[in-house]
């Protein structure tokens, strides 16, 4: 009995119309084994066009969840600082992304998103537990790395201390700049969280002061090695002026004072400032550095002088003429280099830091005093340093 209009619209499949009939028949030559296969082919397109299955839906808020987790992760600095968890929820996420595109390529019917969702889920716990790690190891470096900070802010000052106690050495103020310049790199890398760099700041300023005391302590070997002839200058000259009950003047550039003389004790006590490059005796015209020698006064400037009131001093004398030719002969000094002069002691000082070209700078009050008593041929001696007891 051939099928109603409403069943053959159900069954019908492009090019081929079949009755229920030819079905039943066409069925039943077929081998066991190809009749699902056949059934499927069969009704297929009618099962895909059929508004009313929609089968299973794939997570596509879970993948989001598990997206944005990734990417608060990776804000956080879990790529730096939790790599391992990062990226194992990085693969979870392709991993689950995928895993949805391939059940969607199937027959809706058969699909399933279980497995998709479970890695999805993972990926989002993972990625949280990464976030939370990143945040615990940034609180335990913002405290390791300012407690660093602070010590070697410490320590440089420490050294700075140091370095305003002595005498200017040019390299040594470089080198402390550099240390400092690596403090203050230190700080504005913690305050923006980067921690490992700014611990290599820190490591790198330290190697700073390393070097710092290594120059400092062969500034202190040099003048170990010259302490005993700064030593014999001062008590000579103290002694003649004991013996012939006269005046001289001592000064000891490391204690930036000057010492008046009289018949072998100290009468007066002067602070001094001395030349921007204090550190070193001096070896060319320019180099800030005042002398340090067995001098005598040459002049006595009233009037007609540049800083107040002068007394010029005998420099360079035959010890630093001989001194100059073999510093320039040894490579020390450029060959073209001049020796200078006009090294005095004047007035105009009294602001407690080294500034002359390699003068010594009393203030104008102690420059009254101090010229009453040097004539000229007054013996001056300038040290280095002095550790004797002639001048207690």
């Amino acid at each position: 009995m051939p099928l109603s209009k409403r069943q053959n619209h159900c069954l019908l499949i492009p090019s081929l119309t079949l009755t229920a009939t030819e079905i039943f028949h066409l069925i039943k030559q077929l081998r066991p084994k190809f009749v699902l296969i056949f059934a499927l082919f069969i009704f297929s397109p009618f099962i895909a066009g059929c508004e009313f299955f929609n089968g299973p839906q794939p997570p596509a808020a879970r993948l989001q969840n598990a997206k944005d987790a990734l990417e608060r992760a990776a804000n956080s600095g879990s790529i730096r600082y939790a790599e391992e968890a990062y990226r194992e929820a990085e693969r979870l996420v392709q991993s689950g992304w995928m895993e949805m595109a391939r059940q969607k390529g199937r027959i809706s019917v058969f699909r399933n998103y279980h497995k998709a969702d479970s890695l999805l889920r993972r990926a989002e716990a993972i990625a949280e537990h990464g976030l939370r790690k990143t945040q615990d190891s940034l609180n335990t470096l913002d405290v390791k790395v300012w407690k660093e900070i602070r010590d070697y802010e410490n320590e440089l000052h420490t050294w700075r201390d140091a370095l305003d106690g002595s005498l200017i050495i040019f390299v040594a103020e470089r080198v402390w700049s550099d240390a400092e310049l690596h403090l203050h790199t230190a700080r504005q890398l913690a305050k923006v969280e980067e921690f490992h760099e700014a611990e290599r700041s820190v490591y790198r300023g330290r190697n700073s002061l390393a070097r710092l005391g290594t120059i400092i302590a062969q500034r202190a070997e040099d003048e170990a090695a010259h302490l005993k002839k700064w030593r014999r200058w001062v008590d000579d000259v103290v002694e003649q002026s004991r013996l012939e009950q006269t005046y001289a003047i001592v000064v000891d550039k490391v204690a930036h004072k000057t010492y008046l003389i009289k018949d072998g004790r100290i009468a007066h006590t002067y602070s001094a400032e001395l030349g921007y490059n204090s550190a070193r005796p001096k070896l060319f015209a320019g180099d800030g550095a005042t002398p340090e020698g067995v001098y005598k006064i040459t002049k006595v400037k009233i009037g007609n002088t540049k800083f107040y009131k002068a007394l010029l001093l005998n420099y360079p004398n035959e010890a630093d003429k001989w001194q100059f030719v073999e510093n320039k002969r040894k490579g020390i000094i450029s060959r073209g280099s001049g020796i200078g002069k006009l090294i005095e002691i004047h007035g105009d000082g009294g602001n407690g830091s080294d500034w002359t070209d390699g003068c010594v700078a009393l203030s104008n009050e102690d420059m009254d005093h101090l010229v009453r008593f040097a004539p000229v041929d007054t013996p001056v001696v300038i040290v280095r340093r002095y550790d004797g007891v002639s001048l207690r």
